[in-house]
């Protein structure tokens, strides 16, 4: 964990900033109309064009998410995003996110002393262009991913991923070369 970022997540402004994001969230679940979208791409550090999120979504802040153009997130998807430019999710061009995918640019620490302080720790996550992550994937803290690589349904990504990789298993590894 040393190289990740540590921040308190309990704040009264942070809290607030989550209770804010999630409303948003809750909101788009309930109601997914092209205003309650519009309403959920504004919480984004950016958004291209074309992006389509299928509800429900759900993402902490928001403030240090960037989706690329032509980006399709289908549903249940998890961005555990953190408020600090350490713990930036990004996420490419043309990149095709499936169900249940998790995103987890935020943890806790893991010396039981250092976790009863509550603090958290993040690092970036990084998923390149053309990109596809199969259902019910996660991907820790810290990690990149290639462009155009495949992250197998239900794995876990623990370690970058090379461009051009095929990746599955828990943790992933890499099956080949595309």
């Amino acid at each position: 964990m040393s190289t990740h970022i540590a921040f308190n997540s309990l704040t009264p402004e942070l809290i607030a900033a989550r209770k804010n994001s999630h409303e948003i969230c809750r909101t788009f679940a309930k109601s997914p109309s092209k205003g309650n979208l519009k309403r959920l791409k504004t919480l984004f550090g950016q958004c291209g064009e074309q992006v389509m999120i299928e509800p429900p979504f759900h993402c902490d802040y928001g403030n240090q998410i960037t989706l690329g153009d032509r980006t399709f997130i289908n549903i249940n998807c998890t961005l555990l995003d953190s408020p600090v430019k350490a713990g930036a999710i990004v996420i490419g061009r043309d990149c095709l996110i499936g169900p249940n995918v998790q995103l987890l640019a935020v943890s806790h620490a893991v010396n039981p002393v250092e976790r009863l302080e509550k603090g958290n720790f993040c690092a970036p996550v990084t998923i390149g262009d053309n990109v596809w992550i199969g259902a019910g994937a996660i991907v820790l803290a810290g990690v990149s991913i290639g462009d155009n690589s495949v992250v197998g349904a239900g794995s876990v990504v623990t370690k970058n991923v090379a461009a051009n990789s095929v990746v599955a298993g828990n943790p992933a590894v890499k099956i080949r070369n595309i």
